[in-house]
């Protein structure tokens, strides 16, 4: 029997029409430092190392539809980000460009849209999330 190959997670890969655009709000979002930029290709990954995100542009891009419906584009994953802070966590987005959602599933977690319309939750840790 072959031995399992090893698998490293390096990143996950966002499309969007402008890769540049996307990468510099989750940039300022996160924090993060961009570690590799070429034409329609940007990695940012956080200070003290670990898995980052990539950008990557997409010219048919189309936003998905949160909460689904039928007939749309559908959401094939979204980032989860703890915060310490939810109010002002969710007004630093805003002021980033991230649009709220209209709709909100739970006390302890914000839906907003980045620029491009993915949707991505931010999340205090409570005493039934811990």
């Amino acid at each position: 029997m072959r031995p399992q190959p090893r698998f490293t997670l390096s990143a996950t890969a966002v499309d969007a029409p402008d890769a540049q655009a996307l990468a510099r709000f989750y940039q300022a979002l996160l924090g993060w430092s961009v570690t590799k930029e070429e034409p329609g290709w940007v990695e940012i990954a956080p200070p003290d190392g670990g898995v980052g995100l990539a950008f990557q542009t997409e010219p048919l891009f189309t936003p998905p539809t949160w909460p689904a419906t039928p007939a749309e584009q559908q959401i094939m994953m979204h980032l989860d980000i703890e915060v310490n802070d939810l109010s002002s966590a969710a007004e630093f987005a805003l002021g980033l460009g991230a649009t709220l959602a209209n709709y909100q599933p739970q006390e302890d977690v914000r839906v907003l849209y980045d620029p491009v319309g993915h949707p991505f939750c931010l999340w205090v840790r409570s005493s039934s999330s811990a």
